[in-house]
């Protein structure tokens, strides 16, 4: 067995505040009431490609007012999540209006095709 042991400091990629501004405005984004709603991949997936298979991912960055992940059962204002697969959700009881944003990353955008599609399911 391995251990992949991620340190808050020295593993900390910072991203500043105009870098912010750039994913909230590019990324596909829904306002959620205060409720419980389960997030899921619809349909779709992303090739990067060169020949690499399509695959349904999409990273998520929820925020602006209190909600509790349910895998993690923390409260908070905001935190990162992915999608992987058909298969994969996550739940939010919404406290306070939130804000979710989906978006895809990759270093070159030119060869990738495919878009995703996340329900977003009152429970």
């Amino acid at each position: 067995m391995k251990n992949l042991t991620v340190d808050s400091k020295k593993n900390c990629l910072l991203v500043d505040k105009t870098w912010m501004e750039n994913l909230q405005k590019e990324a596909a984004s829904a306002s959620l009431d205060p409720g419980m709603y389960v997030l899921r991949i619809k349909s779709g997936s992303f090739s990067y490609g060169s020949g690499m298979g399509d695959e349904p991912f999409v990273l998520l960055w929820i925020y602006g007012g209190k909600f509790v992940n349910l895998k993690t059962n923390v409260e908070t204002s905001a935190t990162w999540s992915s999608l992987n697969g058909y298969d994969d959700t996550i739940t939010l009881e919404v406290k306070e209006t939130i804000t979710v944003s989906a978006l895809f990353l990759d270093v070159y955008e030119d060869d990738n095709s495919g878009e995703v599609t996340v329900s977003i399911l009152d429970a």
